[in-house]
């Protein structure tokens, strides 16, 4: 993410980003996480946070539109199988299906396939998949 990236160039820690943007650190880590996207946030926020960051408005909120733009690429246009598999994890998520642990392995194996043995994915791409659905949810 795009603040994470600018708090690194300035040996900046979350915490003093958001008491000198006067935001609260918990909104902070919502957008830094992921969980609040950057562009769903007022413009006061943004002005806050570009103002501590001594940036644009413009390049946060860019920013944040290629990480989102980026996340949709790496979630569809997929090999076939992949997207099968990943299609079907994530049903089984949103019905809690007793064959989660199934779904988990395929979608593994096939992130690894798509990766290793056939390189039509890149690790990058790989390691998002990886991150976003299956570290911490292994049934």
């Amino acid at each position: 993410m795009i603040i994470d990236d600018l708090l690194k160039q300035a040996h900046m820690t979350k915490y003093r980003l958001a008491e000198q943007a006067g935001i609260p650190h918990a909104t902070l880590s919502d957008i830094c996480s992921g969980k609040t996207k950057l562009e769903k946030c007022s413009a006061e926020t943004v002005y806050k946070l570009a103002k501590a960051l001594g940036v644009t408005m413009e390049l946060l909120a860019e920013g944040g539109i290629r990480q989102t733009e980026r996340e949709r690429a790496y979630e569809y246009g997929l090999p076939e199988y992949l997207q099968h598999d990943l299609d079907a994890y994530k049903d089984g998520l949103k019905t809690k299906s007793k064959l989660l642990d199934c779904y988990w392995g395929e979608l593994y194996g096939s992130i690894n396939l798509a990766e290793i043995s056939e390189g039509v994915i890149t690790p990058e791409h790989a390691d998002y998949l990886r991150k976003k659905y299956l570290w911490g949810r292994n049934p």
